[in-house]
């Protein structure tokens, strides 16, 4: 027997108003979390990104908050703009018409906080925020929480890992002993339990095992970087031969994300950088031009990984592997998602290895090792994408216009020279500058990242063969056996490791220039 909305506690007209979204069946964590908030419990939601925790916790609250009461009544805090921007967004599209003005406040830095303070001035009953501006508004004496009756704590494991519990202990304090509390996070820390311990009245624990980043819906592909080759170098003939209809990038540091994005608009790709130090307007703007397909890769630290949905996304390109195997399942989980499938592929030093095995173990997944592309790889992929688009206006309305032009010329040449030429101009015009780069001295042989770490597992699987076990050295005589791509050296970014950056700018301006922002 399929469960309802209606069977959980859901009033008819937010029925209707989710029925409008085409959202019809509650997911696992909604069936569980739900009535559980209804009822007035406090409740631990252990589930990762994409098991629908935001309407788990958002319906509840819609359906007891009453809107014509000018206080906040439901606090919810999330680790960084991103996230609160994103729970904001959904919980209006769960409003029903009847509200006539929006019940929701997003707070967070980068934002005009004189803005943000007149519209609490003015009575608003729900604040999404991140740590810094909800402190900062808190000890202006502006955002008074006397009167909330709900607070939620969205992805504690990232407040943790952002350094930011702290200040999440510090604004729970101040929240009346009467509210309700929800906590979600994918990992269970010591540091959150003893939150929970602290803060939570006998809460009832929700778990949703998610699929382990959606195995059979994207390919995990692993690339290893050879000794003395530059990664920026080796990146080019992989996207040239997997030509992504949009990616992001993930890289380590802003600085990374600025050196990374250069070079690729150099090369002729559409490509645009998402970080920390570009301003909330600008970021808008950027995630608005990639969900139009006006840019077709995005360059980003780990700001992305959580809170940027993009259902068009086809490739995640893992330039720098995270410091852990849930940020890597964070950052892949943005591709394959509405039953499409997705590609993720990794950059990866021998000396990784290691991490790869978390990876395999976490995912259930083998990681294909693939070989950098060759130069006829790519011409062959760029010749069968012109032969695609050739077909497909061979059955177009407008061919029958060009018609005259080639009667003309078959009168002095065969019509099959004609249509070879025609593709010529074709290929040549849309063919990648990459092609035409000065042929690059041939991969060293010897290094052995492909041989001797597995132990009883088994190795890796190599892409095309479909073999496990240790592999071999690539046979010299092998027909695509040029690399692409220069020797160089390994620049300083791609040797050390060097801090990542997490979020919220606004955490270091509310709470000084001394404390930990990553």
């Amino acid at each position: 027997m399929t469960t309802s909305f209606t069977s959980l506690g859901i009033s008819d007209h937010i029925v209707s108003q989710l029925e409008k979204l085409g959202i019809t069946e509650p997911t696992n964590i909604q069936i569980q979390a739900i009535p559980e908030l209804l009822a007035g419990r406090d409740v631990v939601g252990q589930s990762q990104t994409g098991t629908g925790k935001t309407a788990a916790f958002a319906l509840p609250i819609l359906e007891k908050i009453d809107f014509q009461k000018p206080c906040v009544q439901a606090l919810i805090l999330a680790p960084t703009r991103e996230l609160a921007m994103q729970v904001s967004e959904a919980m209006k599209t769960f409003v029903t018409s009847e509200v006539r003005r929006s019940p929701i406040l997003t707070v967070y830095g980068g934002q005009s906080i004189d803005q943000q303070i007149r519209r609490l001035d003015s009575g608003v009953p729900i604040v999404v925020g991140t740590p810094g501006r909800v402190i900062d508004l808190i000890d202006r004496g502006k955002l008074k929480l006397d009167q909330v009756d709900w607070f939620v704590l969205d992805e504690a494991d990232e407040m943790l890992s952002m350094g930011f519990i702290d200040d999440v202990e510090l604004v729970m304090k101040k929240l009346p002993s009467t509210k309700q509390t929800a906590l979600f996070s994918a990992t269970m820390a010591p540091q959150i339990r003893s939150l929970i311990n602290k803060f939570l009245n006998d809460p009832t624990i929700v778990t949703v095992q998610q699929p382990k980043a959606a195995p059979n819906k994207i390919v995990q592909q692993v690339y290893f970087v050879p000794r003395g080759w530059n990664k920026a170098q080796m990146l080019q003939p992989i996207m040239e031969l997997e030509q992504p209809e949009s990616a992001i990038i993930f890289v380590r540091t802003r600085k990374a994300a600025a050196e990374l994005t250069s070079q690729l608009q150099g090369a002729g790709h559409s490509a645009d950088e998402y970080h920390g130090d570009l301003s909330q307007t600008q970021r808008e703007r950027l995630l608005h031009r990639f969900r139009q397909s006006k840019v077709r890769w995005i360059v980003a630290t780990d700001i992305a990984a959580r809170g940027l949905d993009v259902d068009h996304l086809t490739h995640v390109i893992n330039y720098d592997l995270p410091d852990s195997v849930e940020n890597y399942i964070h950052r892949i989980g943005r591709t394959g998602r509405a039953g499409k499938e997705g590609t993720a592929i990794s950059l990866i030093h021998p000396m990784d290895r290691r991490k790869l095995q978390g990876i395999e173990r976490r995912t259930n997944q083998a990681l294909v090792v693939c070989q950098i592309p060759s130069r006829a790889q790519i011409e062959a992929k760029h010749l069968q994408k012109v032969q695609s688009e050739i077909v497909e206006a061979l059955t177009g309305e407008r061919v029958a216009s060009f018609l005259p032009i080639v009667a003309q010329l078959s009168e002095g040449y065969d019509v099959h020279t004609v249509a070879a030429a025609a593709l010529q101009l074709v290929y040549d015009r849309s063919r990648p500058a990459y092609l035409d780069m000065e042929e690059p001295a041939p991969q060293e042989r010897g290094d052995r990242y492909e041989r001797g770490d597995r132990g009883d597992r088994g190795g890796y699987e190599r892409r095309g063969g479909g073999r496990r076990g240790g592999h071999s050295d690539r046979p010299s005589g092998e027909s695509a056996g040029k690399p692409v791509l220069r020797q160089g050296d390994v620049s300083r970014r791609d040797r050390t490791e060097d801090r990542s950056e997490g979020g919220d700018r606004d955490y270091q301006e509310a709470r000084g220039a001394g404390r930990r922002r990553r």
